[in-house]
């Protein structure tokens, strides 16, 4: 893996962090004492999940994962052709 490649995949993982704290501190305004675990379900709490701020900072929080997983399809994707 390159450096521009760690230096991303770095980013990324720090997006994804503050991210997961921020959905986790919006949760717990809305419900106090919820866990990372509980807001992976959020139909279990139905204020929480009819809570348009925390449906705004999930669905945010959604993207940063799908961004991060895209990336690492792509550098497995070119590492494994560069090894032919």
């Amino acid at each position: 893996m390159s450096s521009l490649q760690k230096s991303l995949e770095t980013i990324l993982d720090q997006m994804v962090e503050l991210q997961e704290k921020k959905v986790l501190k919006v949760a717990c305004d809305v419900h106090p004492n919820l866990t990372p675990e509980d807001i992976r379900n959020p139909q279990d709490f139905p204020d929480l999940y009819l809570d348009p701020v925390f449906n705004y900072e999930d669905g945010i929080l959604t993207g940063y994962l799908s961004a991060r997983t895209a990336f690492r399809n792509e550098v497995k994707k070119i590492s494994d052709a560069e090894s032919e």
